[in-house]
């Protein structure tokens, strides 16, 4: 392959990867999908309809990732998601202020990209804030912090750390089958499960359902399929192009903020490239700019008053430290991850929520406080 074939399939990769996640911020903005909103919906009013669409987007990607490992499309063991090292304090302390913190910052990462195709001028903040100490985390005085403390806090899975990998270990089953029939078996449990709400079956939640579950497998198939060469002309060894990490990556967004604005900072160092993270961003901004636009809902919205802008800016802070920690965001190990089935990400799901529902329980606090 000639140095301009390897240009031009890169390029291929990322103009993909934009359009997969203008695709995922016009159905998340369409369809007002969100997983704070889909928990403040049941503490608050009880209401799961948002919820159901999570798990079915969890149930399609995951289907949609074993499958194309069974067909020997891409290789599920090559993402940091299975990893066969569990880091998984690090993925329920750092779930956990993630979680908390979205809810102060009125939605998560790919929520606060949603809110500014959307008009949110808050949501801007929140993003510069949030990529700041994301890239703190990643390479700063916090990493130094994350690296000593909950980091240090794992075990080892010697078959790997996915279920499937275990599963595979335990029947003797080969890892791609052992993988697809339990996709198949959660997936489909998820799915049923989603559609058995005659609510859900009659809203734009089926759309976000498949449609948000499909854009996770669509950037799988693009970093680990497309992207994917068994042999660079330079090096001779296998890579997965334009990917931050240098292993095949979906959907996530709290180190991609913080790449995104180190991109925009060093533009004319030529060291700095883009990559399938940092065209992500801006991808799923443009879509809900598009779509909000399109249905006349784009407004321009602001901090309401000094307790306003400090929450947003903790919440930032938090998201920042804590998505980096736990390796992921709600879409980055709650959709992303999950989809894998990896271990770590069970452990990062489950601080996610439960810092989601203390976050939640904090802000009825503050308001029962005000009245």
């Amino acid at each position: 392959m000639s140095a301009s074939d390897l240009s031009s399939l890169q390029a291929q990769v990322l103009w993909a990867a934009f359009v997969v996640s203008l695709l995922f911020g016009w159905i998340a903005q369409k369809t007002q999908f969100c997983t704070m909103g889909a928990l403040s919906d049941i503490v608050n009013m009880g209401d799961w309809t948002r919820m159901r669409m999570w798990g079915m987007a969890v149930g399609v990607a995951a289907i949609g990732f074993y499958g194309m490992a069974y067909l020997g499309m891409i290789d599920a063991t090559k993402t940091f998601y299975t990893n066969s090292r569990v880091v998984w304090l690090s993925g329920i302390t750092g779930g956990a202020l993630f979680g908390f913190g979205m809810v102060l910052a009125s939605g998560c990462g790919s929520k606060t990209l949603v809110r500014i195709g959307g008009g949110s001028l808050k949501a801007l903040v929140v993003f510069a804030v949030m990529g700041i100490t994301a890239f703190a985390t990643l390479k700063g005085i916090t990493a130094v912090a994350r690296s000593k403390t909950v980091d240090a806090v794992s075990f080892d899975l010697k078959a790997g750390g996915s279920l499937p990998l275990l599963l595979a270990d335990v029947t003797g089953l080969s890892a791609s089958a052992a993988g697809l029939t339990l996709a198949l078996l959660i997936g489909t449990c998820l799915t049923v499960w989603a559609l058995l709400s005659a609510e859900f079956r009659q809203s734009n939640a089926v759309l976000a359902g498949l449609g948000i579950g499909a854009c996770v497998s669509g950037m799988w198939w693009i970093t680990g399929h497309l992207g994917f060469l068994p042999e660079h002309p330079e090096t001779l060894e296998a890579v997965y192009l334009a990917t931050n990490s240098g292993q095949m990556e979906s959907m996530t967004f709290t180190a991609p903020m913080a790449y995104t604005l180190d991109w925009l900072i060093y533009f004319s160092d030529k060291n700095k490239v883009l990559t399938v993270g940092v065209v992500s961003v801006f991808g799923v901004v443009a879509g809900s700019l598009i779509q909000s636009v399109t249905s006349r809902s784009f407004y321009w919205e602001g901090f309401r008053n000094t307790q306003d802008t400090a929450l947003h800016l903790v919440g930032a802070v938090l998201m920042g430290v804590g998505g980096v920690t736990a390796m992921g965001c709600t879409v980055g190990q709650g959709l992303s991850g999950l989809s894998t089935l990896g271990v770590t990400s069970l452990f990062a799901v489950l601080g996610i929520l439960a810092g989601g529902i203390a976050g939640l329980k904090f802000q009825l606090w503050l308001v029962m406080r005000e009245a």
